[in-house]
């Protein structure tokens, strides 16, 4: 898989870093620490910074 930084992409994120439109860097990133993107959230609980995989599963059956 090609995983070219796209400056173009508009990243939902809402916490400011240096990955915004890095997207495997920031997966990768994430992915060491246990946790997921913001992008992978919804608007409302991407707004809390729990990357946890328990809010994921909250998050999505809602």
């Amino acid at each position: 898989m090609s995983c070219e930084t796209n400056k173009n992409i508009e990243c939902p994120c809402t916490y400011d870093c240096s990955r915004h439109g890095k997207c495997c860097e920031c997966v990768k990133h994430h992915n060491q620490r246990g946790g997921f993107p913001g992008c992978f959230y919804s608007k409302e609980a991407e707004a809390t910074y729990d990357r946890s995989w328990a809010k994921l599963v909250e998050d999505r059956s809602k």
